[in-house]
C-alpha cells in the first residue's frame, strides 16, 4: 500500500513521503536495506542519519544524509488514505502507527564502541569488498593501434 508521512527535522517538516515507506539508518545500517533502496553507503566514523525513500512516487525525492544532532520525526498524517502504518526496528520489532501517530528518531548520546583487527576503514572497505563485492568488475584493456 501506498504509503503518506510526514518528515520533520529537529520540528520543521522537510518533506511528504508518498511510496512504499522510509528508511532512517546509521552508518553502520547503510550497507544493508538502505543501501538496496538506493540509499548511500556512510563510513562509521561519519556520525549521522540516512534518510532513505522507499519506492518514492517522486523521480526527485533522493536519499539525504543528516548530522547526528538531527532529531527526526515521521508522523502519519491525518490525510494518509491509509488507516495504518508498519514500523519495523532493523527488521525485527513491529510498531503499527495510525493516522496522527508518530515515532521520534535520534543518534544515541551512548555510542557503541566497536572493536577493529586494523583500524575503522581498513576494516570497514575490507567488509565492503568482501560482502558487497564493491566495485569489482573486470578492467578494460588497452586499446590496441591498428
Amino acid at each position: 500500500h501506498l504509503v503518506k508521512l510526514e518528515v520533520w527535522v529537529n520540528k520543521t517538516q522537510v518533506t511528504m513521503v508518498q511510496g512504499d515507506g522510509l528508511i532512517l539508518a546509521t552508518p553502520t545500517g547503510s550497507t544493508a536495506y538502505s543501501l538496496a533502496a538506493g540509499g548511500s553507503m556512510m563510513h562509521p566514523s561519519v556520525p549521522g542519519i540516512i534518510l532513505t525513500p522507499v519506492c518514492p512516487h517522486s523521480l526527485s525525492f533522493r536519499p539525504v544524509v543528516l548530522p547526528d544532532s538531527a532529531v527526526v520525526t515521521v508522523r502519519v498524517p491525518m490525510s494518509a488514505r491509509s488507516s495504518r502504518v508498519m514500523v519495523a526496528v532493523d527488521g525485527k520489532d513491529r510498531i503499527e502507527l495510525h493516522k496522527g501517530d508518530s515515532v521520534e528518531v535520534s543518534v544515541s548520546p551512548h555510542p557503541l564502541p566497536t572493536l577493529c583487527k586494523s583500524s575503522v576503514t581498513d576494516d570497514w572497505f575490507l567488509s565492503v569488498n568482501n560482502a558487497l563485492q564493491w566495485n569489482l568488475r573486470l578492467e578494460q584493456k588497452a586499446l590496441n593501434k591498428f
